[in-house]
Order: C-alpha cells, then sequence, then structure tokens
C-alpha cells in the first residue's frame, strides 16, 4: 500500500515515525511519501518536505508568511495526485492538514487524521469539515472520545497516547558517559525546553536564563531542538552554569530532577518521565490578545487537562517573569511538592491508556483501506 503522511512539527515527526515502524510491520509492502522530519526519514520512503520549511507559530506570524503557506498548500495538492496514495495520513497540524483534507476528500482519495486537531480548545466549528472530510479519526487523548461522540455524534477511535511507546522503548542512557560527552558536572540538572520554533526558544529563554545564577548548586542543561542548528543557542549559553544538549530531550529529561518548560507536547512529555516542572509560555502580545478571546480552556498544560486539574504550576504571558519563575521551581525542589506530582503523574499515565497507540492506529488503518 502506498501512505502519504503530512506532520508539520517536530512532535508529529516523532508520533508519525512511530507509526510508520508500525504500519512496516502491519503491511510489508508498505511505501511512504511524507511530509515531516529526519525521524520519518530513519523509517524510510520520500521526504517531500521538512517540517522546517512549515513551522509558523501564532496569528500574526501565520499571516506574514501566508504566502509561503499556499504556495505549500498548492505543491501538495500536486504532489499527492503524482503519487496517488491508497490513503492519506494527517497528523495533527490542523491549519494545513484540514485544507488539504477537504480538497483530498472531494478527490476520492481516502482521508485518516492521526491526533486530532485540539478543536476542544478553539475552533469547535471545524467539527463540521472533520465530518465531511475526515474517514477515519484516531484520538490520543481520553476526553477526546466522549467530545466527538457524545457531543458531536462523530465516532472516532481511541488509541492510548503515542509518547507512553515512544518513552518506554527509547534507549536507556549511560548516565556518566552522557555527562562526560556533554560536559556536565555531578550537580543535578535542571533542563529547560524552551520550544522548537526560533522566536518561540528567544522569548522563552530570556526569562529561564534569568534565575540561573540563583540555583547554583544545581546545573541548566538546554535541550536543543532538533529543528535548530548549535550556532542559533550559542548566544544563549555563554552564561555560566548553562549547557546545551542538542538533540537529546528525553536522555536529558531521563536524567534530570526539574523542568521548566514550554507549553505543548512537552509538557506531557516530561510528566511521564516523571520530572516535576514549571510550564511557561509567554507569546507576542496580539497572538496573546487574540488567544485569550477564542480558546475556551481552564489550562494549557497537556498534563492537567487531562487530569482535570491542576497537577504543574502555569505561568502565563506576564506571570512568566523572573520573579515567580524562579519561586515556582524553588517549590518543585521541595521534597513534599515532588512526591505529591509523582502520585499525579502515575495517575495521569494510568488515563493514557497504556502501551500501543502506533501499533492500533497501523492495524485500524491498514484494515480500513483493505475492506
Amino acid at each position: 500500500m502506498k501512505y502519504y503522511i503530512i506532520a508539520g512539527e517536530a512532535s508529529g515527526d516523532l508520533h508519525a515515525s512511530n507509526l510508520m515502524k508500525a504500519l512496516k510491520q502491519t503491511d510489508p509492502e508498505a511505501d511512504f511519501r511524507y511530509w515531516g522530519g529526519d525521524l520519518m526519514k530513519e523509517q524510510g520512503g520520500t521526504l517531500v518536505k521538512h517540517y522546517r520549511e512549515l513551522a509558523f507559530m501564532g496569528f500574526v506570524e501565520v499571516l506574514f508568511n501566508i504566502t509561503t503557506i499556499l504556495k505549500n498548500i498548492s505543491f501538495c495538492k500536486a504532489d499527492i495526485m503524482d503519487y496517488e496514495p491508497d490513503v492519506i495520513i494527517f497528523v495533527d497540524y490542523p491549519g494545513f492538514n484540514l485544507r488539504i483534507a477537504n480538497w483530498a476528500k472531494q478527490k476520492g482519495f481516502r482521508t485518516h487524521y492521526y491526533i486530532s486537531p485540539q478543536i476542544w480548545a478553539w475552533k469547535e466549528n471545524r467539527i463540521s469539515d472533520i465530518k465531511r472530510d475526515i474517514d477515519q479519526m484516531y484520538v490520543i487523548l481520553p476526553f477526546e472520545k466522549n467530545f466527538y461522540e457524545k457531543k458531536h455524534k462523530f465516532p472516532v477511535h481511541f488509541v492510548g497516547h503515542p509518547l507512553i511507546d515512544a518513552i518506554a522503548d527509547r534507549e536507556l542512557v549511560d548516565a556518566e558517559n552522557f555527562k562526560l560527552e556533554h560536559n556536565l558536572d555531578d550537580r543535578p540538572i535542571i533542563a529547560l525546553l524552551p520550544g522548537s520554533r526560533k522566536q518561540e526558544i528567544t522569548k522563552m529563554l530570556k526569562v529561564m536564563l534569568s534565575i540561573t545564577e540563583d540555583f547554583p548548586d544545581y546545573q541548566f542543561v538546554i535541550a536543543g531542538a532538533p529543528s535548530q542548528e548549535v550556532e542559533f543557542y550559542q548566544h544563549f549559553i555563554r552564561k555560566k552554569n548553562i549547557r546545551l544538549v542538542m538533540n537529546k530531550t528525553y536522555d536529558v529529561l531521563s536524567l534530570s530532577n526539574a523542568a521548566l518548560v514550554t507549553s505543548g507536547t512537552a509538557t506531557l512529555e516530561t510528566a511521564l518521565f516523571k520530572v516535576p516542572e514549571v510550564v511557561c509560555y509567554k507569546g507576542s502580545l496580539i497572538s496573546y490578545q487574540i488567544a485569550k478571546r477564542v480558546i475556551n480552556l481552564d489550562f494549557i498544560s497537556l498534563v492537567n487537562l487531562i487530569m482535570g486539574r491542576e497537577v504543574v504550576k502555569e505561568l502565563i504571558q506576564n506571570s512568566f517573569n523572573k520573579k515567580q519563575l524562579k519561586a515556582e521551581l524553588k517549590n518543585i525542589l521541595l521534597e513534599d511538592r515532588r512526591k505529591k506530582m509523582f502520585e499525579d503523574y502515575y495517575l495521569l499515565e494510568q488515563k493514557l491508556g497504556g502501551k500501543g497507540a502506533s501499533k492500533k492506529t497501523a492495524e485500524l488503518i491498514y484494515q480500513a483501506i483493505n475492506k
């Protein structure tokens, strides 16, 4: 079978690569053509465009890059027509993917969506597009099944969260060798996960690095994103007590005592590694003001959304400042606070449904397109 897969971000690259691995086990004749990243490339097939070319963050940034986005959409349609896949698999990235899905459905292609757009957070009116354009939806958060099936009468498959597999199946790091390789000492590590896009990283690290000198008994390690080059981070690591480790976020988290994490998938990854964290977010003023008016959620982190209560502290926009960040980091280094957070993390993992998300999804896709 021929699979055309579209993932537009680092997290999509991770989950799509694991899905490709599972599809190859389910379908030995699987042939892939895809938009994604280096992890997907490791699984074989043909990489059409890297997600580095697609990552535009926020309302204002999208407007400034609208010409590029429209060109990418036109190119993608033509590429699909040339390839003639048996199924198109969309992985999150809804602004782009739902446009392609609408066109693809009209052209008679099978349309499967893995990792639902977060329409439960904003743009709930997209449900009509999904009902019209998507043949099968595979959701990874437990509350999404009720959202789709009870509220909107649209059947979906809850397959569990693929991060559980990604973390459980990773190769364990040798702590001593890792420290030697990356010039780390024996002090406890505080991980800094500032995001994956340039403007996001710059905003987040400015505040995160402002508190490093207040914690001399710890070493701070920036987890460099695979979408960026080492050179981009150089001016951030000139301060004392700062190290950079590129493309090894899971290794960094596995050795960390605490983490400061930009809102997104990384908040859930950090929780699954059982690392106490402070969730941080700061966008452009215009983008934040727009988001405040259109997003209807009590929390921004996946950890708190899944648990339905505050498990990890969220510092958003103006509250993400040196004073409050320092206070919250001190708090999660306290033993009592850490113990409670660990207990909540174990409950969180149970809610996510256990291992096997990629395998379940691969089997469901293969079964559907062979009917």
